[in-house]
Parts: C-alpha cells; sequence; structure tokens
C-alpha cells in the first residue's frame, strides 16, 4: 500500500452486484497506464470470473484524481455469495515496488 487512497463510488464496500457492473470512481493519474487499469472481478476463492480496464475519463497526465469507469459482464457462481473487485495499478515497469491495489469486497444477488 503506497498510502494511495483510490476512492471507488460504485460498487460500495459490501454492495449487491449484478452483471453487467458498472464501475465508477476516481484514481490518481499515476495509477493509469494509456489512459486504463486493469479490473479483476473473483469469487470468494480468489478465481477470477471477469476482467477489464478502467477507463479515464479526463486526462491522465496529472498526479490529480481522474474519473474512471469500467464495465464488467460476469456470471454469478454458483453457492457462492461474496467475492471481491480489484482495482490494480497498471504497471508497465513491472516493478513491485511499483505494485499497488485496492480491492472491494462485494455481494452477489
Amino acid at each position: 500500500e503506497n498510502g494511495v487512497v483510490l476512492r471507488v463510488t460504485s460498487p460500495l464496500e459490501d454492495s449487491v452486484i449484478t452483471s453487467p457492473l458498472t464501475i465508477t470512481g476516481e484514481a490518481p493519474g499515476t495509477w493509469y497506464f494509456e489512459a486504463s487499469f486493469p479490473v479483476v472481478l473473483v469469487d470468494q476463492n480468489g478465481v477470477t470470473l471477469a476482467e477489464g480496464h478502467a477507463e479515464a475519463q479526463a486526462d491522465w497526465m496529472t498526479e490529480e484524481f481522474v474519473p474512471f469507469v469500467a464495465i464488467l459482464q460476469f456470471i454469478k457462481p454458483v453457492a457462492q455469495d461474496s467475492g471481491a473487485l480489484i482495482l490494480r495499478k497498471d504497471n508497465p515497469s513491472g516493478l513491485p515496488e511499483n505494485d499497488d491495489a485496492v480491492g472491494v469486497t462485494i455481494l452477489f444477488e
């Protein structure tokens, strides 16, 4: 954790989600690479249900917060009621010290 607070406005922690899931919020410009960063939806066992990219909705060449939108299509896992949405800082350098991620616990309908 690099002390960066990613602001996720939807879905909020522990909210019930359905597909397609629209994810909105704000991330520091440093999280983006070529105006996007990866988002992954996993079930409670950590199995990937969907992955995609959050797209900057404004100029991302800044250190300020930039709004983003991502849409994930997924199939609800059977017999599981929770999972997590993981937003990952895009890290083209591949250096672990540049890694950062934020997780949001979600519930399936």
